[in-house]
Protein backbone atom coordinates (compact mmCIF):
# COMPACT_ATOMS: atom_id res chain seq x y z
CA UNK A 1 0.00 0.00 0.00
CA UNK A 2 1.84 3.10 -1.29
CA UNK A 3 0.57 6.48 -0.50
CA UNK A 4 1.87 9.78 -0.67
CA UNK A 5 0.49 12.61 0.44
CA UNK A 6 -2.27 13.25 3.44
CA UNK A 7 -5.76 13.31 3.64
CA UNK A 8 -6.83 16.69 4.99
CA UNK A 9 -8.38 17.34 8.13
CA UNK A 10 -9.72 14.57 9.27
CA UNK A 11 -6.55 12.50 8.39
CA UNK A 12 -4.98 15.46 10.35
CA UNK A 13 -7.12 14.91 13.20
CA UNK A 14 -6.05 11.07 13.45
CA UNK A 15 -2.46 11.39 13.31
CA UNK A 16 -2.47 14.41 16.75
CA UNK A 17 -4.77 12.05 18.63
CA UNK A 18 -1.88 9.10 18.13
CA UNK A 19 1.40 11.00 17.86
CA UNK A 20 0.91 11.16 21.92
CA UNK A 21 1.14 7.55 22.08
CA UNK A 22 3.50 6.72 18.54
CA UNK A 23 7.22 5.11 19.19
CA UNK A 24 9.61 8.25 19.26
CA UNK A 25 12.55 8.29 16.08
CA UNK A 26 14.80 7.08 18.75
CA UNK A 27 15.54 3.37 20.31
CA UNK A 28 12.47 2.93 22.52
CA UNK A 29 12.79 -0.03 23.94
CA UNK A 30 14.14 -0.24 27.59
CA UNK A 31 17.20 -2.78 28.35
CA UNK A 32 16.11 -5.04 31.06
CA UNK A 33 18.03 -6.84 33.64
CA UNK A 34 19.92 -9.23 34.07
CA UNK A 35 21.76 -8.68 30.97
CA UNK A 36 24.35 -10.75 29.13
CA UNK A 37 25.14 -8.64 26.40
CA UNK A 38 25.03 -5.74 24.50
CA UNK A 39 21.51 -4.90 23.65
CA UNK A 40 20.44 -6.35 20.10
CA UNK A 41 19.61 -3.35 18.13
CA UNK A 42 16.59 -3.76 14.93
CA UNK A 43 15.77 -0.93 12.89
CA UNK A 44 12.53 -0.53 12.73
CA UNK A 45 11.90 2.10 9.98
CA UNK A 46 7.79 3.20 9.82
CA UNK A 47 6.00 5.83 7.99
CA UNK A 48 4.94 7.54 11.31
CA UNK A 49 3.87 10.50 9.62
CA UNK A 50 2.11 11.36 5.95
CA UNK A 51 -0.20 9.21 4.10
CA UNK A 52 0.65 5.71 5.67
CA UNK A 53 0.54 7.20 9.40
CA UNK A 54 -3.07 5.83 10.27
CA UNK A 55 -1.31 2.25 9.66
CA UNK A 56 2.25 2.16 10.25
CA UNK A 57 1.56 4.12 13.67
CA UNK A 58 -0.08 1.59 15.09
CA UNK A 59 2.24 -1.07 13.66
CA UNK A 60 5.04 0.65 15.26
CA UNK A 61 3.00 0.53 18.38
CA UNK A 62 2.70 -3.12 18.73
CA UNK A 63 6.37 -3.52 17.62
CA UNK A 64 7.34 -1.45 20.84
CA UNK A 65 4.77 -3.41 23.08
CA UNK A 66 6.86 -7.05 22.19
CA UNK A 67 10.02 -5.13 22.58
CA UNK A 68 9.13 -3.95 25.77
CA UNK A 69 7.24 -7.30 27.24
CA UNK A 70 10.19 -9.37 25.73
CA UNK A 71 12.81 -7.51 27.89
CA UNK A 72 10.69 -7.60 30.70
CA UNK A 73 11.00 -11.25 30.43
CA UNK A 74 14.93 -11.06 30.13
CA UNK A 75 15.15 -10.30 26.65
CA UNK A 76 16.65 -12.42 24.22
CA UNK A 77 20.04 -14.80 24.67
CA UNK A 78 20.14 -12.64 27.94
CA UNK A 79 20.00 -9.44 26.09
CA UNK A 80 17.19 -6.37 25.57
CA UNK A 81 16.47 -5.56 22.80
CA UNK A 82 16.79 -2.53 21.53
CA UNK A 83 14.41 -1.02 18.92
CA UNK A 84 15.44 1.72 16.83
CA UNK A 85 12.20 3.28 15.16
CA UNK A 86 12.70 5.70 12.37
CA UNK A 87 9.84 7.65 10.70
CA UNK A 88 10.58 7.85 6.78
CA UNK A 89 7.86 10.05 6.12
CA UNK A 90 5.71 8.31 3.26
CA UNK A 91 8.56 8.39 0.96
CA UNK A 92 10.62 5.88 -0.70
CA UNK A 93 13.16 7.35 -1.14
CA UNK A 94 13.62 8.47 2.77
CA UNK A 95 12.80 4.96 3.67
CA UNK A 96 16.24 3.94 1.18
CA UNK A 97 18.10 6.46 2.87
CA UNK A 98 17.01 5.59 6.71
CA UNK A 99 17.51 2.42 6.32
CA UNK A 100 21.11 2.53 5.19
CA UNK A 101 21.77 4.67 8.32
CA UNK A 102 20.46 1.93 10.19
CA UNK A 103 22.58 -0.60 9.01
CA UNK A 104 25.78 1.90 8.10
CA UNK A 105 25.56 3.65 10.88
CA UNK A 106 23.47 2.29 13.89
CA UNK A 107 25.08 -1.38 13.27
CA UNK A 108 21.31 -3.36 13.52
CA UNK A 109 21.47 -6.70 12.94
CA UNK A 110 17.79 -7.13 11.38
CA UNK A 111 15.37 -4.94 9.84
CA UNK A 112 11.65 -4.96 10.39
CA UNK A 113 8.92 -2.56 9.47
CA UNK A 114 6.79 -1.03 7.13
CA UNK A 115 2.92 -2.35 5.41
CA UNK A 116 3.53 -1.32 1.85
CA UNK A 117 4.91 -3.22 -0.76
CA UNK A 118 6.68 0.10 -2.32
CA UNK A 119 8.36 0.98 0.63
CA UNK A 120 9.55 -2.62 1.13
CA UNK A 121 10.76 -2.65 -2.75
CA UNK A 122 13.03 0.43 -1.84
CA UNK A 123 14.71 -0.88 1.61
CA UNK A 124 14.75 -4.40 0.87
CA UNK A 125 17.50 -4.42 -1.74
CA UNK A 126 19.64 -2.44 0.70
CA UNK A 127 18.92 -5.06 3.70
CA UNK A 128 20.02 -7.77 1.11
CA UNK A 129 23.29 -6.68 0.06
CA UNK A 130 24.02 -6.06 3.43
CA UNK A 131 22.98 -9.35 4.51
CA UNK A 132 21.15 -8.22 6.78
CA UNK A 133 17.27 -10.00 7.24
CA UNK A 134 14.26 -8.09 6.51
CA UNK A 135 11.08 -9.02 7.98
CA UNK A 136 8.14 -6.68 6.42
CA UNK A 137 5.12 -6.33 9.36
CA UNK A 138 2.29 -5.32 7.02
CA UNK A 139 3.37 -5.92 3.01
CA UNK A 140 1.61 -8.46 1.53
CA UNK A 141 2.70 -9.07 -2.52
CA UNK A 142 3.60 -12.50 -2.55
CA UNK A 143 5.97 -11.66 -5.62
CA UNK A 144 8.40 -9.64 -2.99
CA UNK A 145 10.38 -12.52 -1.99
CA UNK A 146 11.42 -13.06 -5.30
CA UNK A 147 11.78 -9.20 -6.38
CA UNK A 148 14.18 -8.65 -3.18
CA UNK A 149 15.74 -11.53 -2.57
CA UNK A 150 16.18 -14.72 0.19
CA UNK A 151 16.64 -12.28 3.39
CA UNK A 152 12.99 -10.66 3.33
CA UNK A 153 10.05 -12.43 5.16
CA UNK A 154 6.45 -11.80 5.43
CA UNK A 155 4.84 -11.54 8.61
CA UNK A 156 1.12 -11.61 6.61
CA UNK A 157 -0.58 -13.77 4.18
CA UNK A 158 0.24 -12.99 0.94
CA UNK A 159 -2.32 -10.70 -1.86
CA UNK A 160 -2.99 -13.24 -3.81
CA UNK A 161 -4.62 -15.07 -0.38
CA UNK A 162 -6.56 -12.47 1.13
CA UNK A 163 -7.91 -11.91 -2.70
CA UNK A 164 -8.80 -15.54 -3.81
CA UNK A 165 -11.02 -15.30 -0.11
CA UNK A 166 -12.49 -11.78 -1.39
CA UNK A 167 -13.54 -13.19 -4.62
CA UNK A 168 -15.08 -16.49 -2.99
CA UNK A 169 -16.80 -14.69 -0.58
CA UNK A 170 -18.40 -12.04 -2.79
CA UNK A 171 -19.15 -14.96 -4.92
CA UNK A 172 -21.12 -17.08 -3.03
CA UNK A 173 -22.96 -13.89 -0.59
CA UNK A 174 -23.64 -11.89 -3.85
CA UNK A 175 -22.88 -13.16 -7.16
CA UNK A 176 -21.38 -13.74 -10.48
CA UNK A 177 -20.97 -10.01 -11.85
CA UNK A 178 -18.99 -7.53 -10.18
CA UNK A 179 -17.40 -3.84 -10.58
CA UNK A 180 -12.79 -3.53 -10.44
CA UNK A 181 -11.45 -0.36 -9.91
CA UNK A 182 -8.19 -0.32 -8.66
CA UNK A 183 -5.06 2.73 -8.11
CA UNK A 184 -2.83 2.11 -11.13
CA UNK A 185 0.21 3.79 -9.28
CA UNK A 186 0.25 1.34 -6.58
CA UNK A 187 1.87 -2.14 -6.00
CA UNK A 188 -0.66 -3.36 -3.71
CA UNK A 189 -3.69 -2.25 -5.37
CA UNK A 190 -2.48 -3.46 -8.81
CA UNK A 191 -1.29 -7.30 -7.61
CA UNK A 192 -4.63 -7.43 -5.38
CA UNK A 193 -6.94 -6.58 -8.21
CA UNK A 194 -5.12 -8.81 -10.76
CA UNK A 195 -5.16 -11.89 -8.28
CA UNK A 196 -9.07 -11.05 -7.26
CA UNK A 197 -9.88 -10.69 -11.16
CA UNK A 198 -7.90 -14.40 -11.60
CA UNK A 199 -10.11 -15.92 -9.08
CA UNK A 200 -13.30 -14.02 -9.26
CA UNK A 201 -13.45 -15.23 -13.21
CA UNK A 202 -12.07 -18.98 -12.40
CA UNK A 203 -14.97 -19.28 -10.17
CA UNK A 204 -17.68 -18.37 -13.37
CA UNK A 205 -17.79 -15.42 -12.52
CA UNK A 206 -17.82 -11.49 -14.58
CA UNK A 207 -16.61 -8.20 -15.06
CA UNK A 208 -18.87 -6.15 -16.09
CA UNK A 209 -16.24 -3.12 -16.07
CA UNK A 210 -13.16 -2.60 -15.45
CA UNK A 211 -11.55 0.81 -14.16
CA UNK A 212 -8.25 2.55 -12.87
CA UNK A 213 -7.49 5.86 -10.66
CA UNK A 214 -3.90 7.23 -10.28
CA UNK A 215 -2.83 7.71 -6.27
CA UNK A 216 -3.87 11.32 -5.14
CA UNK A 217 -7.25 11.72 -7.01
CA UNK A 218 -9.69 13.15 -4.93
CA UNK A 219 -12.28 13.14 -7.27
CA UNK A 220 -13.91 9.96 -8.69
CA UNK A 221 -17.00 11.59 -10.47
CA UNK A 222 -15.17 10.07 -13.93
CA UNK A 223 -15.33 6.39 -12.46
CA UNK A 224 -18.79 6.96 -11.17
CA UNK A 225 -20.39 8.03 -14.32
CA UNK A 226 -19.03 4.96 -15.98
CA UNK A 227 -20.32 2.98 -13.56
CA UNK A 228 -24.19 4.76 -13.52
CA UNK A 229 -23.60 3.94 -17.32
CA UNK A 230 -24.37 0.18 -16.93
CA UNK A 231 -27.51 -1.02 -18.36
CA UNK A 232 -27.71 -3.07 -15.21
CA UNK A 233 -25.63 -2.47 -11.72
CA UNK A 234 -23.31 -5.58 -11.06
CA UNK A 235 -23.82 -8.04 -7.53
CA UNK A 236 -21.07 -5.91 -5.85
CA UNK A 237 -18.24 -3.66 -6.39
CA UNK A 238 -14.32 -4.53 -5.52
CA UNK A 239 -12.24 -1.84 -4.95
CA UNK A 240 -8.86 -2.11 -4.48
CA UNK A 241 -7.58 0.86 -2.53
CA UNK A 242 -5.04 2.33 0.08
CA UNK A 243 -6.00 3.46 3.18
CA UNK A 244 -6.02 7.05 2.25
CA UNK A 245 -8.42 6.55 -0.14
CA UNK A 246 -10.78 3.87 0.87
CA UNK A 247 -13.16 6.71 2.84
CA UNK A 248 -13.35 8.82 -0.03
CA UNK A 249 -14.11 6.51 -2.67
CA UNK A 250 -16.58 4.71 -0.43
CA UNK A 251 -18.33 7.93 0.52
CA UNK A 252 -18.80 9.28 -3.18
CA UNK A 253 -20.38 5.75 -4.54
CA UNK A 254 -23.11 6.08 -1.95
CA UNK A 255 -22.99 10.19 -2.59
CA UNK A 256 -24.08 9.01 -6.11
CA UNK A 257 -27.13 6.58 -5.03
CA UNK A 258 -24.53 3.68 -5.54
CA UNK A 259 -25.91 1.65 -3.17
CA UNK A 260 -24.50 -2.30 -3.73
CA UNK A 261 -21.58 -4.27 -1.43
CA UNK A 262 -18.43 -2.66 -1.84
CA UNK A 263 -15.34 -5.15 -1.04
CA UNK A 264 -11.75 -4.66 -0.87
CA UNK A 265 -8.72 -6.10 0.56
CA UNK A 266 -6.43 -5.04 4.16
CA UNK A 267 -5.96 -1.62 2.70
CA UNK A 268 -9.79 -0.79 4.26
CA UNK A 269 -8.53 -1.69 7.58
CA UNK A 270 -7.73 1.63 9.18
CA UNK A 271 -9.68 4.33 11.17
CA UNK A 272 -10.19 6.57 8.13
CA UNK A 273 -12.80 4.29 6.53
CA UNK A 274 -15.60 5.59 9.11
CA UNK A 275 -13.89 8.84 9.93
CA UNK A 276 -14.14 9.87 6.43
CA UNK A 277 -16.62 8.07 4.73
CA UNK A 278 -19.83 7.84 7.94
CA UNK A 279 -22.57 6.36 7.49
CA UNK A 280 -21.76 5.49 4.01
CA UNK A 281 -19.31 2.87 5.03
CA UNK A 282 -22.30 0.55 5.83
CA UNK A 283 -22.40 -2.60 3.48
CA UNK A 284 -18.30 -2.35 3.41
CA UNK A 285 -16.70 -5.16 3.11
CA UNK A 286 -12.77 -6.58 3.26
CA UNK A 287 -10.52 -9.30 3.59
CA UNK A 288 -7.97 -8.53 6.23
CA UNK A 289 -5.63 -10.33 9.10
CA UNK A 290 -7.61 -10.80 12.60
CA UNK A 291 -10.56 -8.71 14.35
CA UNK A 292 -9.31 -7.04 17.03
CA UNK A 293 -11.83 -6.94 19.84
CA UNK A 294 -11.50 -7.08 23.93
CA UNK A 295 -14.27 -9.55 23.54
CA UNK A 296 -12.58 -11.84 20.82
CA UNK A 297 -13.27 -15.71 21.33
CA UNK A 298 -9.21 -16.01 20.67
CA UNK A 299 -7.43 -15.58 23.88
CA UNK A 300 -4.33 -14.24 21.81
CA UNK A 301 -5.80 -11.14 20.47
CA UNK A 302 -8.07 -10.47 23.92
CA UNK A 303 -4.38 -10.64 25.42
CA UNK A 304 -2.81 -8.47 22.85
CA UNK A 305 -5.85 -6.13 22.81
CA UNK A 306 -5.99 -5.54 26.80
CA UNK A 307 -2.33 -4.99 26.92
CA UNK A 308 -2.09 -2.34 23.46
CA UNK A 309 -4.86 -0.32 25.65
CA UNK A 310 -3.43 -0.03 29.13
CA UNK A 311 -0.08 0.91 27.42
CA UNK A 312 -1.61 3.14 24.67
CA UNK A 313 -4.56 3.98 26.27
CA UNK A 314 -7.31 2.91 23.17
CA UNK A 315 -7.70 -0.29 21.79
CA UNK A 316 -5.44 -0.91 19.02
CA UNK A 317 -6.50 1.31 15.91
CA UNK A 318 -5.92 -1.19 12.62
CA UNK A 319 -4.92 -4.68 12.50
CA UNK A 320 -1.65 -3.51 11.48
CA UNK A 321 -0.58 -3.23 15.66
CA UNK A 322 -1.21 -6.85 16.05
CA UNK A 323 1.36 -7.75 12.99
CA UNK A 324 4.27 -5.47 14.40
CA UNK A 325 3.49 -7.43 17.87
CA UNK A 326 3.79 -10.34 15.90
CA UNK A 327 6.56 -9.57 14.00
CA UNK A 328 8.65 -8.62 17.05
CA UNK A 329 7.69 -11.42 18.67
CA UNK A 330 9.02 -13.83 15.99
CA UNK A 331 12.32 -12.62 15.28
CA UNK A 332 13.16 -13.26 18.40
CA UNK A 333 11.94 -16.66 18.58
CA UNK A 334 14.59 -16.72 15.32
CA UNK A 335 17.13 -15.10 17.65
CA UNK A 336 16.75 -17.55 20.13
CA UNK A 337 16.96 -20.71 17.77
CA UNK A 338 20.13 -18.98 16.05
CA UNK A 339 21.69 -18.31 19.21
CA UNK A 340 23.75 -15.25 18.07
CA UNK A 341 22.86 -12.47 15.84
CA UNK A 342 24.61 -13.50 12.31
CA UNK A 343 22.15 -12.32 9.93
CA UNK A 344 22.75 -15.86 7.98
CA UNK A 345 21.99 -17.46 11.23
CA UNK A 346 19.09 -15.72 11.65
CA UNK A 347 17.34 -16.13 8.43
CA UNK A 348 17.73 -20.07 8.66
CA UNK A 349 16.79 -19.80 12.22
CA UNK A 350 13.44 -17.94 10.78
CA UNK A 351 13.52 -20.89 7.57
CA UNK A 352 13.12 -23.45 10.64
CA UNK A 353 9.86 -21.82 12.22
CA UNK A 354 6.80 -24.17 12.48
CA UNK A 355 3.43 -24.10 14.12
CA UNK A 356 4.54 -20.75 15.84
CA UNK A 357 1.48 -18.59 17.71
CA UNK A 358 0.71 -15.51 16.97
CA UNK A 359 -2.33 -12.90 17.28
CA UNK A 360 -2.53 -12.88 13.51
CA UNK A 361 -2.85 -16.90 12.83
CA UNK A 362 -0.06 -18.87 13.20
CA UNK A 363 3.41 -18.73 11.11
CA UNK A 364 5.48 -20.87 9.29
CA UNK A 365 8.43 -20.59 7.10
CA UNK A 366 10.50 -22.58 5.23
CA UNK A 367 13.56 -22.27 2.76
CA UNK A 368 11.16 -22.79 -0.07
CA UNK A 369 8.49 -20.32 1.52
CA UNK A 370 8.80 -17.13 3.66
CA UNK A 371 5.19 -15.98 3.35
CA UNK A 372 3.00 -17.96 5.86
CA UNK A 373 0.10 -19.46 4.97
CA UNK A 374 -3.09 -18.19 7.36
CA UNK A 375 -6.57 -17.59 7.36
CA UNK A 376 -8.42 -14.77 6.03
CA UNK A 377 -10.89 -12.49 8.11
CA UNK A 378 -13.68 -10.85 6.62
CA UNK A 379 -14.76 -7.63 8.23
CA UNK A 380 -18.18 -6.02 7.58
CA UNK A 381 -19.14 -2.42 8.64
CA UNK A 382 -22.02 -2.49 10.33
CA UNK A 383 -23.54 -0.18 12.30
CA UNK A 384 -20.93 2.11 12.25
CA UNK A 385 -17.74 -0.61 13.08
CA UNK A 386 -16.02 -3.24 12.27
CA UNK A 387 -17.57 -6.54 12.90
CA UNK A 388 -16.95 -10.29 11.88
CA UNK A 389 -18.73 -11.46 8.61
CA UNK A 390 -16.32 -14.51 8.14
CA UNK A 391 -12.86 -16.28 8.88
CA UNK A 392 -11.86 -18.29 5.64
CA UNK A 393 -9.08 -20.16 4.26
CA UNK A 394 -9.28 -20.23 0.02
CA UNK A 395 -10.13 -22.91 -1.65
CA UNK A 396 -7.72 -21.86 -4.16
CA UNK A 397 -4.97 -19.48 -4.64
CA UNK A 398 -3.92 -18.01 -7.73
CA UNK A 399 -0.20 -18.08 -8.40
CA UNK A 400 2.25 -15.46 -7.24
Amino acid sequence: MRLLRPSGVLFLAFVLAVAACAPAATPTAAPATPTGGPPIRIGAPFNLTGGMASIDVPAANGARLAAEEINAAGGVLGRPLELLIRDTKTDPATAATVVTQLIEQDKVVVVIGFNDSDYVLAAGPICQRAGIPFITVGATSPRLPGQVGDMLFLTPFGDNVQAAVGAEFAFEKFGKTAYLLWDKGAEYTTVLAKYFKDRFTELGGSIVLEDTYQSGDKDFSAQIAKVKALPQQPDFYYISALPDDVGTIVKQFRNAGITGPIVGGDGYDTPLLIQVAGPAAENVFFTTHSLLTADSPNERVRKFVTAYKQKYGTEPEAVFAALGYDTVYVLAEAIRRAGSTDGQAIKKALESIRDFPAVTGVINYSPQSHIPQKGVTVIEVKGGKFTLAAERVPQKVPAP
